[in-house]
């Protein structure tokens, strides 16, 4: 119960100002770790590759991505609190920043 209850209280923070408005949204590294679980599962990739090759005229197909090696990787971003990963801003004012 505590391994989960540290993946839910460390996350992404995402935050989006624009004119005077600003949006936090927080991605906890839980259900981080859980979409990379869908991203990498076969059955996905399948449905992702046959998508493309019907709707494509490029023969490209998207690798598969094995799920143990992207866990060290999620693992080590989480020790990296209050890095800022994004920081960008647009011409009409908005600004889009993303931090560990």
């Amino acid at each position: 119960m505590t391994k989960y209850w540290l993946l839910l209280s460390k996350m992404i923070k995402i935050t989006i100002k624009v004119n005077a408005k600003r949006f936090i949204i927080p991605v906890p590294y839980a259900l981080l770790d859980l979409f990379i679980g869908i991203l990498t599962s076969k059955r996905i990739l399948v449905l992702v590759n046959r998508a493309i090759e019907k709707n494509s005229k490029n023969k490209f197909q998207v690798p598969y991505i094995n799920k143990s090696d992207l866990k060290p990787l999620l693992r080590e971003l989480s020790k990296q609190r209050g890095l800022m990963l994004v920081e960008t801003s647009l011409k009409d004012g908005t600004e889009v920043s993303i931090r560990l």
